[in-house]
């Protein structure tokens, strides 16, 4: 006896991925920004000369709140195409890129490493690109989930390129906390 699932139940089975990787992919995320003091509240940050078009610092966590929730139900998505041909590996570059994401903060934030967090987000839209193309041929929907990703990763690499360009000592802004001198 061959039984095919009912629509119900396809629907049931997306939602129970989904409702662990959105909020896993949020999580991970969130502390990724939390833990390397990502943001205005960072003082290196703080110091650094920033290009004119600089969105506000509130955009930047409702941005990726909204990014995060697209790139939960992406993956969701292409978690639940089981046999798909090519799931595998469109899975392994989503993860690439997922972690190259989860590095940058800490990369830029915590390391205030400038150049080296450039090529991480070069790295990780290249590998966005290549995963989206890979799940078009797998759900189409997933694919259109990574736009609005795509779009912004174009917007921060332009803003972490301006912020290099801008700041080429952007790593001595402040002076070290071992030091009383202040850098001119």
């Amino acid at each position: 006896m061959t039984a095919l699932a009912s629509r119900g139940q396809l629907r049931m089975s997306f939602l129970r991925y989904a409702l662990v990787t959105v909020p896993a992919v949020l999580l991970l995320g969130t502390l990724s920004g939390v833990l390397s003091n990502s943001g205005y509240g960072n003082g290196w940050f703080a110091a650094l000369a920033k290009p004119g078009f600089m969105p506000p610092g509130w955009a930047f966590p409702v941005a990726w709140t909204i990014l995060y929730i697209c790139l939960g139900l992406a993956l969701a998505q292409i978690l639940h195409a089981r046999g798909a041909r090519g799931r595998g590996l469109a899975l392994g570059v989503f993860l690439a890129q997922l972690v190259l994401n989860y590095a940058w903060s800490p990369v830029f934030f915590g390391f205030q490493l400038i150049w080296p967090a450039f090529a991480i987000i070069a790295a990780m839209f290249v590998l966005s690109v290549v995963a989206a193309f890979l799940f078009l041929r797998i759900r189409k929907g997933a694919a259109l989930l990574m736009l609005p990703y795509l779009a912004w990763l174009c917007l921060a690499a332009a803003l972490n390129y301006q912020i290099g360009r801008l700041n080429p000592d952007g790593g001595r802004v402040a002076p070290d906390a071992s030091s009383t001198d202040i850098a001119l």
